[in-house]
């Protein structure tokens, strides 16, 4: 199941999309919460994912690329600590994890690009600019861990549900 949402979080980082409204970080959530307890690589699952689709789409400052890569490493550290069977605080989790994400990607740009003014003024105007971007990653956080939560939790629940056998006395 997890090699199924790897998968489609990378294509889907390859293929056309809205700016930022891709399954990486809901994947990073995912591989926290049913991954990362058992194995520490569950938390660079979606850091190699993004690697991977960088070799492809292209790298970018690097200061930026460690902000941004950090961001999803905290996604998955949230997943971690979660209680995965509680939806009010999976969806919680993506959204504090977009909320940081905007923070942080947005502070980076500021400081580290040429873009803006470094003020407060030029700070507000960089998260203002963003809000798009935000929204966009809220809405993809927020829909692909509805997907990969529920999806995962109806398979255990209907699909990989062992059943009694009968076993027959002489």
């Amino acid at each position: 199941f997890l090699s199924s949402i790897a998968v489609l979080s990378f294509g889907a980082r390859l293929l056309p999309h809205l700016p930022n409204f891709t399954p990486i970080g809901a994947l990073a959530l995912f591989a926290g919460a049913y991954l990362a307890r058992k194995h520490w690589w569950g938390l660079l699952l979606p850091l190699f994912i993004m690697f991977v689709s960088d070799l492809f789409i292209g790298f970018y400052d690097v200061k930026l690329m460690a902000v941004v890569y950090g961001s999803f490493l905290l996604y998955a550290f949230i997943g971690r600590v979660l209680p995965k069977q509680n939806s009010l605080l999976v969806f919680g989790g993506a959204l504090g994890g977009a909320v940081f994400f905007y923070l942080a990607t947005n502070f980076a740009v500021w400081m580290f690009s040429p873009w803006y003014v470094k003020s407060v003024e030029g700070l507000m105007l960089s998260y203002t600019l963003a809000l798009p971007f935000f929204r966009a990653t809220l809405f993809g956080d927020l829909f692909f861990t509805g997907v990969f939560f529920g999806a995962f939790e109806f398979a255990k629940a209907y699909l990989f549900k062992t059943r009694p056998r009968l076993v027959m006395q002489n």
